[in-house]
C-alpha cells in the first residue's frame, strides 16, 4: 500500500466513506463568472456558469459536455433570502430559503418539487454543515478534506442527485455570503 492509498483511506475515515465527493471552491462565483466543480479525480465534472446582465442574481449548472441541468435564481419578491432551482425545461426543481430563526446555527430549508422536505444546517459560513432529510443524512459539506484555500467538498451519499445537491450547495453558499 502506497502513501496515495493511505493518504485516501485517512481521508475515507474522516468522511465516512461510502459517497461521491466533489470539490467546489468558495465565493469565487459571481453573475457573469464561470465556475467548475470536480469529481474526486480531479476530473471536471460540472460548471456553474454566472449570468451576466440579468435583473436577479442567475446562475445554471451544466454537465461537463456543457447541456444545462439546474438554473438557480434569486426571488425578488419574497421575505426572506431566497433562491429557487429549476430544470432545463423551467420547471422549479426546489426552493432554498433562508431560516429566519436560527439560535445556535445557520440553518436553510429546502422545499422540493415532489414535497420533499430537506434541511441544512451547522456552520454555513466556514463551509462545515450537513444536508439532510429527516434523520437521514443526504450530504456532507466541509473544508477540512481540503488543504487548498477557498476550497471546500461535498460529499453525496448513494442514490442522491448529485446536481440537486450540488446546486442547493451553491444557493446556499451564494446566500450566506452575498455574492453577486
Amino acid at each position: 500500500m502506497g502513501l496515495r492509498d493511505r493518504r485516501q483511506d485517512r481521508r475515507e475515515d474522516r468522511r465516512g466513506g461510502g459517497g461521491t465527493t466533489y470539490r467546489m471552491r468558495e465565493k469565487l462565483f459571481s453573475i457573469g463568472d464561470d465556475y467548475w466543480i470536480e469529481d474526486e479525480g480531479g476530473d471536471r465534472a460540472f460548471k456553474v456558469d454566472g449570468k451576466a446582465l440579468r435583473i436577479r442574481q442567475t446562475l445554471v449548472l451544466e454537465d461537463a459536455s456543457g447541456r444545462e441541468l439546474l438554473k438557480i435564481q434569486e426571488r425578488k419578491l419574497s421575505i426572506r433570502d431566497t433562491m429557487a432551482i429549476e430544470d432545463a425545461d423551467g420547471k422549479d426543481v426546489a426552493t432554498v430559503k433562508k431560516a429566519m430563526i436560527s439560535p445556535l446555527r445557520e440553518r436553510y430549508h429546502v422545499k422540493l418539487a415532489g414535497g420533499d422536505e430537506l434541511d441544512v444546517q451547522g456552520n454555513i459560513v466556514d463551509h462545515e454543515f450537513e444536508i439532510s432529510r429527516g434523520r437521514d443524512k443526504v450530504a456532507e459539506v466541509s473544508k477540512r478534506w481540503f488543504r487548498i484555500a477557498d476550497t471546500y467538498g461535498v460529499e453525496i451519499g448513494p442514490g442522491e442527485n448529485p446536481a440537486l445537491v450540488l446546486a442547493i450547495a451553491v444557493v446556499v453558499d451564494s446566500l450566506s455570503h452575498d455574492v453577486g
